[in-house]
């Protein structure tokens, strides 16, 4: 039985299309093999196997090709050659595989051997034992030869029988011990065409333990892992019913709670993974057997699915989603208004006319900001409220030389004001002046070999650069009130996006071979309005959704078709001191070479 879904969920945040709908009664379709995938029965392989002169496709040669051609089980050709290295064969290679010089002296180069290889194989799924090894000495060779690899899927028998075999049936992934296991016709004895036929032997015994796992189709047996639980395995069905299509994809449990929210250029294909694939984060493994119903939303384009992603993410803050929950968390950096006004973190922007940089994601990385700020100007770094007419004794930084006193009437409220002038252009338009301090003060502590405090301050600097060029980013867009942009689609057409005040309200695509000036009328006439927004520099969307209408902005391709206002960013903004950035964040990972970054947790 199928039923249809919802094709947009509630709070997804852009218009409802007006296709969009809800079946009431199911109705019963009969399925089909697109909905299947690609069964196994009708997919052809060619399995291949090499005999060279090393292991290396950078230093050594070919000596020999067999493949067998298969489908269904039956054998449709063979293909084997010798091939002439151009060099001579290792000794102790002539011994393992019987192949010597005087063998391969009259056989065909690497070269003459490739086209009738490539039609051989054409439209076919290769399958080789180690196929890395394999397919690295044809991908070399096609490309010695100026031939463009034809991009084969593969299939690993190895690494299929690591996956499906246990220790005790195969105490090693050799082929000779699988041929033994799976009681090949045909022993392996290291020359190509017979190490090929024993591989199909392989691949067949491996098809049969595959099939009562759910393994039907070829996609599924691409992307097997043993370690996707049964219980996994059984909740395939939920991704039966849904489109090929881009969009966001919504796993709801029983009480029809959110539990994950993702996107994928092809939804059913995306969802499939989660039930036969390497999925091995052991959350998503919870969260699968929680699941109880998949909702597709269908976008038009991609951009639209990555916003649409953001937006239910942010508002049903699903338990098995890690980033992107809370944007309300974000810290921000605030010069006050105030008389002698200072920098303070908050958690809200308000319309006071202050001036603010963020969002941050931790309240460290403000803290480095404004340090680096309190290091290049002289602001006041105390938190108590200071007046004009009533003087406050000066504290320790006074005294240490690193603040000007204005508590005490050291400094006046106009001679303050310059310091405060400068933060609030090196947040919002240049950086320089910061910069240049910030690098003598790096340059005296690397002079005395304080290699440590140097870093710390150019770690310092780095934060608030990287803050202040998104925000200045950001801010570019969002001060525009209306932005429509055109790139061409993948299958003709062009991907047409309307942008307010930073938020995208529309999305859609034009026809192939039509003008897309209707289209365009179409999506701006529809739009969504942008109403009641919010102070500061996103007043209308959250800061990750105006980093993605950038990025799709920023592509090669797309084309700006209406603006309602110039699209600018400060030329000497700290996006031009991209070399502290990208410093930063290099020598931090170069300070510690040998860190795990494998991210990897223990498993039964």
């Amino acid at each position: 039985m199928r039923t249809s879904v919802v094709a947009h969920p509630a709070g997804s945040g852009l218009p409802a299309r007006p296709w969009a709908g809800r079946l009431t009664q199911p109705v019963a379709v009969q399925g089909t093999f697109d909905e299947l995938g690609t069964p196994l029965r009708e997919v052809t392989f060619v399995v291949v196997d090499l005999e060279t002169t090393g292991g290396s496709p950078l230093s050594c040669a070919i000596t020999e090709i067999g493949a067998v051609k298969v489908r269904g089980g039956v054998v449709l050709g063979e293909f084997q050659t010798l091939v002439n290295p151009g060099e001579p064969i290792p000794a102790f290679i002539a011994v393992l595989t019987g192949i010597t010089d005087s063998m391969v002296t009259t056989a065909p180069r690497v070269g003459a051997v490739l086209p009738a290889f490539a039609e051989f194989c054409a439209g076919s799924v290769l399958v080789a034992h180690n196929a890395p090894f394999d397919v690295g000495f044809l991908r070399a060779a096609f490309a010695a030869h100026g031939r463009a690899w034809p991009a084969y899927p593969v299939v690993d028998t190895a690494r299929l029988a690591r996956r499906a075999l246990t220790r005790d049936e195969a105490p090693s992934c050799r082929l000779a011990t699988l041929a033994a296991l799976f009681a090949s016709s045909t022993t392996p004895n290291h020359r190509a065409l017979d190490d090929a036929r024993a591989t199909v032997d392989v691949l067949h015994g491996l098809l049969e333990r595959l099939g009562p796992l759910g393994v039907q189709s070829l996609d599924e047996l691409t992307t097997f892992s043993a370690r996707v639980s049964a219980a996994q395995r059984r909740k395939r069905y939920l991704a039966e019913r849904l489109p090929h299509a881009p969009g966001v994809y919504v796993f709801k449990d029983g009480y029809n709670r959110v539990l994950y929210v993702g996107k994928s250029k092809d939804i059913r294909s995306r969802v499939r993974t989660y039930f036969t694939a390497s999925e091995t984060r052991r959350r998503m493994g919870e969260m699968v057997r929680l699941a109880a119903v998949v909702t597709p939303v269908v976008c038009a384009t991609p951009l639209e699915a990555e916003v649409r992603e953001l937006r239910l993410i942010a508002e049903h803050k699903p338990r098995y989603n890690r980033r992107s929950r809370f944007p309300e968390r974000a810290t921000w950096l605030k010069l006050t208004i105030e008389a002698y006004p200072r920098l303070s973190m908050v958690a809200l922007v308000r319309d006071d006319g202050a001036a603010y940089l963020g969002p941050f994601g931790s309240r460290r990385t403000a803290e480095q900001a404004m340090t680096a700020l309190h290091e290049g100007f002289r602001v006041r770094q105390c938190n108590q409220r200071l007046s004009v007419t009533r003087p406050t004794p000066a504290c320790a930084l006074a005294e240490m030389g690193r603040c000007n006193a204005p508590c005490d009437g050291t400094e006046s409220v106009d001679a303050y004001a310059q310091h405060v002038a400068a933060v609030r252009e090196a947040m919002s338009q240049d950086a320089d002046r910061l910069v240049r301090a910030i690098t003598r003060r790096v340059d005296a502590l690397v002079a005395r070999e304080r290699f440590e405090e140097a870093a710390l301050h150019r770690d310092r600097v780095a934060a608030f650069l990287h803050a202040a060029a998104r925000m200045q980013r950001i801010h570019g867009l969002t001060s525009i009130d209306e932005l429509v942009a055109a790139r061409p689609a993948d299958r003709g057409g062009w991907e047409i996006h309307v942008v307010r005040s930073g938020r995208l309200v529309a999305a859609g695509t034009s026809p192939v071979g039509a003008h897309p000036g209707a289209a365009i009328a179409a999506l701006v006439a529809t739009a969504e309005s942008v109403l009641d927004a919010r102070p500061g520099p996103l007043p209308a969307a959250e800061a990750e959704e105006v980093e993605c209408v950038l990025r799709w902005l920023e592509a090669p391709g797309v084309r700006l078709v209406e603006s309602s206002s110039p699209w600018t960013c400060p030329i000497r903004g700290a996006g031009a001191q991209r070399s502290w950035i990208t410093g930063g964040q290099l020598a931090r990972a170069a300070a510690d070479p040998f860190r795990d970054r494998r991210g990897l947790r223990p498993s039964a």
